[in-house]
This record gives structure tokens, C-alpha cells and sequence, in this order.
């Protein structure tokens, strides 16, 4: 009896302990399935948002501007003279000023050559000049005898040849005086191509004579560049030509000085005037060109050197209702991005009128003050809602 009461003991703990167990493991799945549940539920009524981008961005009005077209070219002088020899001969002395880097003024002695021969072929066509003043001389004299003695013959009319009045004769003589007139201007004028001049104030480039040497006729004595004014050639695009004044060479002619140009060289600046317009394009850029001249160009400070290559900053026509943009906010498909009036992303492509310093300008479309994208991406799309984190007022 005492065994049965243990057996039903045992049996009955059993039990208690199976259905608490069952109760547990019930109560903590229940816990695991509501957060569950909860989560989903969570999940399927969370609305969608709409992507946002961050954008820096410039606020830009309508501004009136002055255009400036940009352009390159190299300071060359007005002339650049190979002084060549126009007689043969030894060179006998070398001016101070013939040496490169040297600068002569117009009419100085340059080099001499040889004069003996020279010399000599003036004597003789003096003497040919007076022999040949003579023998006219003569020869009208004995015409005037034979025309006395053709009216004391009692002969009516005129003589059968003019021989017998010597008129043939006479003209030969004209003709012989004035050849050794010619002859003797030629031998003056080769004496005085012994002296060699500078033709105009000058830079000496080079001299490619030496003291002692012969000189051929039509050799090179000195490469000399002039030193009054220097001009660069600009060559300009058509969309350049469009923002600049249109003015004619018989305008510039009148004011020389009414259309300032700046050159730029590295740390350095000269100011210069538009003096002529070309009226051709180049056959290969298809580009016309506009010519800027600086006077005295070794005379001022800094001085501006022939072979220095320049950026020219050409003074153009006013632009109204203009933008002016970082260079940053034209994207490469040329296009200008912008925040709408929904704060979305839109588009437009840029009208570029010129640019400088680091921005462009280009037309606005819209009085009203503007968000600009200050540098675009090529993944923007229009309708995208954006964020703007920095803002910068031009």
C-alpha cells in the first residue's frame, strides 16, 4: 500500500511539471510571434519618401556687364628689315650702335664700305657730263651756221635732208648729255650705298657683317626691327566677333585711341589700342583678325619685348539682363541647373556670352532671382527634390 501511494506521488508531480513546461514554451512563442507581427505591421503602413539631394547652390540676379573677349597672339613690330647691301665692297668700318640688343636711331651710320672705285666712277661720269655738255654745245653752235648758210643760198623751202641742218645730229647730242647725266646720278648714288644707315629708330636683332670682310651687293648687313610701335594680331572666333563694337579701319583711322585693349604676360600688363580690323579670314583657323599696337614699347615699365607671346582682354559691347556664373555651374552637356519654385531640380542650356576670370556669363532667362547648382552632376534629374547646404550670393 505504501508503494502505491509513492507511484501515485511520483505520477501526479509528473503531470504538474509536464503542463507547467507546455504553459512556458506557449507563453514564449506568443512573446516572439507579436514583436514579429508588430514589425510587419509597421512595415506595411511606413509611406514612401521621395530621394533628396544635397546641393550648394549661388543666388544670382540680372546684372549688366561690359563683354570681354579673350584672345592670344605675339608682339611683333611694325617693321622687320633685313638691311641688305645695295654695293660691293670691303667693309671699312662698323658703327657703335650695329651690335644685337643695341638700339640705333634713323640716319645713324651703320658700316661704310670701300669708296675708291666709287669714287672713281664719279670722275669719269663728270667727265663724260662735261664732254657731252660740249659736244651739244658744238653741235648747236654748227646748226645755227648751217641754217645762216641754208637762208644765204637764196634756196626757197625747206632743205631735201635735215642733215644739212644738223638737227639729227643735235638730238644726238641731247640724248648723249642726258645718258651721262644719268650715268653720273648712278655713280652718286652707288658712292653714297657705301654708307650704310639705319632707315628708321631701331633694334638691333643681328649683324651678320665683320670688319675687314667683302661685302656682295644685295648681302645681309643686320636684321633691324622697328621701335615707334609693336602690334600683336588677334585672331578672333565668329562667337568672339559677336561681343565686340563694330567699328571700321576709317573710324579707327580718326581715333587711334578709342578701343583700349589689355595684354598680359605672366605677373605683367600693357595697355594697348585697336588700331585695324582685318578683312579676310585665315584659310586654315577660319578666323578674322584685330590688331593691337603699344608705342614705344622698349620706353615704358615694364618694356614690352617683340616675341612675347600675350593674352589680349579686348574690351567689348554691354551686355544686359546677364548672369554671371562660376565657371563650375555650366555642367558638360552645357546645360545650367537650377531650383524651381517646388524646390526640384530643373534645366536649361546655357546662352554663354563670354567669360572671364573664372566665371561665365550667359543670358538669364527670368527677371527674378535664381538658385544655381553651383557644380552639377551628371546623375541629376529633373524633379528631384533637393537640400541645399551652402549658399553664396553673386
Amino acid at each position: 500500500m505504501r508503494i502505491n501511494k509513492v507511484t501515485f506521488g511520483t505520477t501526479l508531480l509528473a503531470c504538474a511539471v509536464f503542463w507547467g513546461v507546455m504553459a512556458y514554451a506557449h507563453s514564449q512563442l506568443s512573446q516572439m510571434s507579436e514583436p514579429k507581427e508588430s514589425g510587419l505591421l509597421h512595415d506595411t503602413l511606413q509611406p514612401e519618401h521621395d530621394p533628396v539631394v544635397a546641393v550648394s547652390v549661388v543666388d544670382v540676379n540680372i546684372g549688366h556687364y561690359s563683354a570681354q573677349v579673350q584672345g592670344y597672339g605675339e608682339v611683333k613690330p611694325r617693321y622687320a628689315l633685313n638691311i641688305t647691301a645695295e654695293v660691293s665692297g670691303r667693309v671699312l668700318t662698323l658703327g657703335p650702335g650695329l651690335e644685337s640688343g643695341q638700339r640705333v636711331k634713323k640716319g645713324e651710320v651703320l658700316a661704310t664700305l670701300d669708296q675708291t672705285k666709287y669714287q672713281q666712277a664719279v670722275s669719269e661720269a663728270q667727265s663724260e657730263l662735261a664732254t657731252a655738255t660740249l659736244n651739244l654745245l658744238e653741235e648747236e653752235r654748227q646748226g645755227e651756221q648751217a641754217k645762216l648758210e641754208w637762208q644765204r643760198s637764196g634756196l626757197s623751202g625747206e632743205p631735201d635732208s635735215p642733215l644739212v641742218l644738223r638737227q639729227p645730229q643735235r638730238v644726238q647730242a641731247k640724248a648723249a648729255l642726258t645718258n651721262a647725266q644719268k650715268v653720273l646720278a648712278k655713280a652718286q648714288y652707288d658712292l653714297k650705298n657705301t654708307v650704310i644707315y639705319a632707315p628708321f629708330d631701331g633694334l638691333v636683332v643681328s649683324r651678320d657683317i665683320q670688319l675687314g670682310s667683302y661685302l656682295q651687293e644685295g648681302g645681309q648687313v643686320a636684321t633691324l626691327y622697328s621701335t615707334d610701335v609693336v602690334e600683336v594680331v588677334i585672331p578672333l572666333s565668329e562667337a568672339q566677333w559677336l561681343n565686340l563694337p563694330i567699328r571700321s579701319n576709317t573710324e579707327l583711322a580718326r581715333h587711334p585711341q578709342s578701343w583700349s585693349v589689355e595684354l598680359r604676360y605672366r605677373q605683367m600688363a600693357w595697355n594697348g589700342y585697336v588700331t585695324r580690323v582685318e578683312q579676310h579670314l585665315d584659310s586654315n583657323t577660319r578666323q578674322r583678325a584685330l590688331v593691337v599696337t603699344v608705342a614705344q614699347p622698349l620706353d615704358i615699365e615694364p618694356p614690352l619685348y617683340p616675341g612675347t607671346f600675350v593674352t589680349a582682354i579686348v574690351e567689348g559691347t554691354p551686355l544686359k539682363q546677364s548672369w554671371k556664373l562660376p565657371q563650375s555651374a555650366i555642367s558638360q552637356q552645357g546645360e545650367i541647373w537650377y531650383i524651381d519654385s517646388q524646390g526640384k531640380l530643373a534645366s536649361i542650356l546655357a546662352e554663354k556670352q563670354f567669360e572671364s576670370g573664372g566665371f561665365v556669363y550667359v543670358k538669364a532667362f527670368t527677371h527674378e532671382s535664381v538658385q544655381i547648382v553651383q557644380r552639377p552632376l551628371s546623375s541629376y534629374q529633373v524633379g528631384t527634390l533637393v537640400q541645399v547646404i551652402s549658399e553664396v550670393a553673386l
